[in-house]
């Protein structure tokens, strides 16, 4: 995960409790664009446009700005395209205008490079609050990744009703990434306010790949010693005898 403005997947919405819900046909193809052109688009183009308009002789503050309206802008024109609204591009633009308004008034670039630590911050958040609705967010970004690849064919809905400890390892999962990204939070707001301002864009950039493969290893370890690969991929056999039972069993 990426929250830089990164299209979040889109979490389907589940079936009645203890049931299948919908058949999951293909993904749609105005879902969204590739994961790669949305970070070029919300992550390198920023950056690079930055990088590029400050070696030109413009200040920092304007460089940040125009580099931090591209993710707004393909956010609106992902909506004009799509008419889905996409709540994570909702949420960027908001921060967007939000320190633009705040770096304009105190006339800081600093204020402008502490949006991503907001951001992150916001998200890790978001995470540990999902721990008191339906589903922990972890479970819904992963399913989309997952539930196709899991050789015993089940039902993620089916499994979150029936299986404790498949409940708690998304709970766990959801708040290994909510500290994750608390931490990150932290240490970007850190470099906003101590490092040289020309620097710190490229570090933020290159923090959320370092980020995202750190956590990832961190997750997968963790899936690993709580034995989610069993609970999706059981023997031969198993997870057939399960979507055999008589409805309401």
């Amino acid at each position: 995960m990426t929250s830089g403005g990164t299209t979040l997947p889109d979490q389907s919405s589940p079936g009645p409790a203890g049931g299948r819900g919908p058949s999951r046909g293909p993904a749609r193809a105005d879902s969204g664009p590739p994961v790669l052109v949305t970070v070029l688009i919300d992550l390198a183009v920023p950056i690079g446009l930055y990088y590029g308009l400050t070696a030109a002789g413009v200040d920092d503050l304007i460089a940040l700005t125009a580099g931090a309206v591209v993710p707004a802008v393909a956010t609106l024109w992902r909506f004009a395209r799509t008419r889905r609204i996409d709540v994570l591009g909702v949420f960027v633009t908001t921060m967007l205008v939000l320190s633009l308004v705040v770096s304009a008034v105190g006339g800081s670039a600093r204020l402008l490079l502490v949006r991503d630590g907001w951001l992150t911050g916001v998200a890790g958040l978001g995470f540990l609050v999902s721990l008191r609705g339906r589903r922990p967010l972890a479970f819904g970004f992963s399913r989309r990744l997952l539930e196709r690849r899991s050789a015993g064919g089940r039902d993620w809905d089916e499994l979150w009703e029936e299986s404790a400890p498949f409940r708690r390892i998304w709970r766990v999962t959801t708040v290994i990434w909510g500290v994750g990204l608390l931490v990150d939070s932290g240490v970007r707001t850190l470099m906003a306010y101590t490092l040289p301002v020309h620097v710190v864009p490229a570090l933020n950039g290159v923090q959320y790949g370092v980020f995202t493969l750190v956590m990832l290893v961190i997750v997968n370890v963790y899936h690993a010693r709580a034995g989610l690969w069993p609970i999706l991929s059981p023997p031969d056999g198993q997870g057939a005898a399960k979507d055999e039972r008589p409805s309401g069993h």
